[in-house]
């Protein structure tokens, strides 16, 4: 018998479900019990949080696709105002309900219109038969919509009088979600971290075919032996094991070792793995680029390996933005009017330089600073007049998320945000050299 037991459904389409979601059981088994028979009304929201990589979204998405199930899923992100979010729905909802798929866009300025709009586009359907899922990916994107959205999807099963229930997928807890008015609290179900074992698992089952399912696994074995204390992902660790694979399996291409020659094996990719650590979240080359750079290592005067700064890529201002965060980060802030102040008058030099100061700041690691300081900065070493828009704030956003820059301490909404520059100095020499900037000129204690 499977492992999840559910009297309508028949026993074949669990154990289907039960081999796609593994390590996940008690999560489905949860959800099973939840979603109950398809004609009877269930919780009016489902609330479903955990870090990246969890597996929240695809665990929906599987239940819900083999016990077909009648769904929506929307992705909070993409639907970024209210309007987008409820069109969204409708839409989807239309093309559910009928035969007719990609049906027009329905539109809906208020949550009081799609209350409405809901309920009529159901109640000449099959559907209020079945429960209807609506999925809201991403959904702490709700927090930063008019202030009934969200105590609104938590009642619409109410408010509209139809059997539908809302499941939110979020990487933060209800706490952080709760309206301060009051609110239909949601089921709440917690997806824990994947654990190695889990891990392991997991990755061992995605094995090419051409090779053992025994020999596969060592690999991932070794894999996780380096990767794991850094890397949880299970998205960028499945990338991982796909871009390594090849290297892993090069002695037993040439007839060197066996599949169980593990030493001779681990030897032969033990440096290669210490190269990939560099391209973990990055994403700085494709899997076909990185390939290529191994395949080419043995001519002489190619570059060997990866070596980070040398091959990401970013916009040009934003190349000028991590300049600034480095300067900010490593200069002591009373010496900014120094460097970047064209008239700052005559500073003597040994009031500048206090004498006890003799411990490095490059030793001391970054510091943080206010985002003030930071564009005030970019628009001294910038050339050319920039313009404080969105594509400046956007760009600062996309540093945080390479991890290129930290945001730290903005709990305190009366105090603006402040990063760090998380990038080393030989990184940020070879992003400088990119766009002709001396930034060691810049910099406080190579003074």
């Amino acid at each position: 018998m499977p492992n999840f037991e559910h009297p309508e459904y028949p026993e074949a389409t669990l154990l289907h479900l039960e081999s796609m979601v593994p390590c996940r059981e008690s999560q489905v088994s949860s959800l099973l019990s939840v979603f109950g028979k398809r004609q009877h009304f269930s919780f009016p929201s489902i609330f479903i949080y955990g870090h990246t990589s969890s597996g929240k979204t695809y665990v929906i998405q599987t239940v819900l696709e083999t016990l077909e199930l009648p769904h929506l899923f929307v992705n909070c992100i993409e639907c970024f105002t209210s309007r987008l979010l409820l069109e969204e729905i409708l839409t989807q909802l239309q093309n559910l309900s009928s035969e007719k798929k990609h049906g027009s866009r329905v539109p809906c300025d208020t949550f009081n219109d799609f209350v409405r709009l809901f309920k009529q586009e159901t109640i000449t359907q099959d559907l209020q038969n079945q429960t209807v899922y609506i999925v809201l990916d991403k959904a702490e994107q709700l927090r930063e919509m008019e202030a009934n959205v969200l105590p609104g999807f938590l009642r619409l099963q109410e408010f509209t009088d139809r059997n539908v229930t809302v499941i939110f997928l979020s990487e933060i807890v209800w706490e952080l979600f709760r309206p301060n008015t009051g609110c239909l609290e949601p089921f709440t179900l917690y997806f824990p971290d994947y654990s190695i074992g889990h891990l392991q698992k997991i990755l061992s089952h995605y094995h090419p075919p051409e090779y053992s399912a025994d020999f596969y696994a060592a690999y991932i074995n070794i894999l996780l032996g380096v990767f794991y204390t850094v890397c949880r992902d299970l998205k960028e660790l499945r990338h991982l094991a796909a871009l390594n694979f090849t290297k892993y399996c090069e002695p037993v291409v040439r007839g060197e070792a066996s599949e169980r020659d593990t030493r001779r094996l681990w030897k032969n990719i033990e440096s290669h793995l210490k190269k990939a650590m560099q391209t973990v979240y990055l994403r700085e080359i494709s899997s076909s680029q990185w390939e290529k750079i191994q395949q080419d290592d043995g001519e002489p005067g190619h570059l060997k390996g990866l070596s980070a700064h040398a091959h990401v890529e970013l916009p040009y201002y934003s190349k000028f933005l991590l300049i600034a965060a480095y300067l900010a980060s490593y200069n002591p802030a009373r010496t900014d009017k120094r460097f970047f102040l064209k008239h700052h008058g005559k500073i003597k030099k040994t009031n500048f330089l206090k004498k006890h100061e003799k411990t490095s700041n490059h030793l001391l690691g970054p510091k943080p600073f206010p985002l003030d300081r930071l564009l005030a900065i970019l628009y001294s070493i910038v050339d050319n007049k920039v313009a404080p828009t969105a594509n400046i704030f956007s760009q600062i956003t996309s540093l945080v998320t390479l991890q290129l820059l930290t945001l730290v301490g903005h709990d305190d909404q009366l105090d603006g945000p402040k990063y760090k520059c998380t990038v080393s100095l030989d990184f940020i020499r070879a992003i400088a050299r990119t766009v002709n900037f001396d930034i060691i000129k810049y910099l406080y204690d190579f003074l």
